[in-house]
């Protein structure tokens, strides 16, 4: 979907946090009990890394908990929407305004570096991860995030829509990242979107496809999807 990478259109989706909060407050961990977050915070703060980098980092809710655990951490966040920022500083992290295909940092100055659900939205995939190698120092781990094809597939499909194809999903990560980094693992996670009711389904839908929101059929009581999640480090 072109409106993935488009800047105008992700700076839209992106100029308040609304709806990232409307979207991230319906997921829950799948039959494993496992959280991808719960994933990544503990690849970050096992790495031992003293100074972490994290492009798009949304709210900041992330980068507080990372600091929560691992309270010597040195960690910069960063993203495109200063109403994000603004939500990040507001948690005590520091942050700042940047692109991910243009960091404003010296080479070789990050032991960590985090990209989590974003990297579907930046214009230029390759120079974003270009920059990323560029800011870690040798032996620096990249822990990144994505979703796969079949993520939420069964509620698009119910609004008339079909899953959502980006150009880093679960399904091409690993040969994505393996264009820069030596050494890749991933490990995939099933989660769940637990929606109360239809309205709340409507609600998620319409951050970001209004056309299926107003499609999705009326339905009673509670229903949950499938997410389909992937959690990588890069080496």
């Amino acid at each position: 979907m072109r409106e993935m990478t488009e800047p105008a259109a992700v700076g839209e989706q992106y100029a308040s946090t609304e709806r990232l909060e409307t979207r991230r407050g319906v997921w829950g961990p799948g039959p494993e009990g496992v959280s991808p977050v719960d994933v990544l915070r503990t690849l970050v703060v096992s790495s031992g890394a003293r100074r972490v980098l994290e492009v798009g980092c949304g709210t900041g809710d992330f980068a507080r908990s990372v600091l929560d655990a691992a309270p010597g951490v040195d960690y910069v966040a960063t993203d495109l929407s200063p109403a994000m920022v603004k939500a990040t500083r507001a948690l005590g992290v520091t942050s700042e305004v940047a692109a991910a295909d243009a960091l404003p940092f010296a080479d070789s100055s990050f032991d960590g570096g985090v990209a989590a659900w974003m990297l579907y939205h930046v214009p230029d995939l390759d120079g974003a991860l270009v920059e990323l190698r560029r800011v870690l120092r040798e032996g620096g781990c990249l822990h990144v995030v994505t979703n796969g094809h079949e993520h939420l597939g069964d509620l698009l499909r119910e609004a008339g829509g079909e899953p959502l194809v980006t150009q880093f999903m679960s399904e091409n990560a690993t040969e994505v990242l393996r264009r820069h980094f030596e050494h890749v693992v991933q490990r995939d996670v099933e989660t769940r979107a637990t929606f109360p009711d239809h309205a709340t389904a409507r609600a998620y839908l319409a951050t970001f496809a209004p056309d299926l929101a107003d499609a999705l059929p009326f339905f009673e009581g509670e229903r949950t999807y499938a997410g389909r999640t992937a959690v990588l480090s890069a080496h």
